[in-house]
Parts: structure tokens; sequence; C-alpha cells
């Protein structure tokens, strides 16, 4: 016996146009219009701009300082591989002087004083 397939007719629950299922959603909500700033924000908008614009003759400042010193901002790439060099050979460092403590069943802070080595590097 073969079940009877109903029928639904699709049209009556649509609303409007059809749209493709990964359009975008509008909601029916109307978001309020922005407000204009009211005069204690323009205020405090205007000192904030000042104290940018200070702070960015405060750093021009210290750039010209640091290139009469001879620092060249062409140098800066070779600056940071050569850190990232010496950040990787120390996590190595503290990597063994971890595993050396396990070993000895001691902390590591006990192996930086064995070793001599200071704990802030």
């Amino acid at each position: 016996m073969q079940t009877p397939k109903m029928k639904t007719p699709v049209s009556r629950f649509r609303r409007g146009p059809s749209r493709p299922l990964n359009s975008s959603f509008k909601s029916p909500v109307r978001s309020p219009a922005p407000k204009p700033p009211a005069a204690e924000d323009q205020t405090s908008l205007a000192k904030e701009v000042e104290m940018l614009r200070k702070r960015e003759a405060e750093l021009k400042e210290q750039l010209a300082q640091l290139q009469q010193e001879g620092y060249h901002e062409d140098d800066l790439p070779e600056c940071i591989q050569v850190l990232h060099r010496y950040n990787e050979m120390k996590d190595i460092g503290q990597m063994l002087l971890g595993r050396l403590a396990t070993l000895e069943g001691v902390t590591t802070r006990e192996m930086y004083q064995k070793f001599e080595l200071n704990l802030e590097d």
C-alpha cells in the first residue's frame, strides 16, 4: 500500500519575493539615526586630538634623535632577524635547563643558581 503524498502549497508561506538562501538578512527594524555629538563630546574629542598631536610631535623628536645617534630605519629588518634568532636560542636553553632540572629532581630556579645564571635573563 502506498502512502498518499501531501501537497503543501509553499507559496502561501512566502512573504514577498523569493530570495536565495545565501542572501544577506535585512532586519525590518530600523536603526536610529546617529545623533550629532554633544558639545561635551566635541570638547573631549578636541582634547584627544590635541593629545595625539603632541604625542606625534614627541615621536618625531625621538626619531630624529635616534637618527642623529646613527640608527637607521634600513637596519631594522636585520635587527629583528637577529632578535628572533636570539629568542629561539634562549628558548632552547631554557628548555634544556628544565629537562636537566627534571632529571636531577630539582627546580629550574636551582639550575639557574647552579650555572650562575640570572633569572631575569
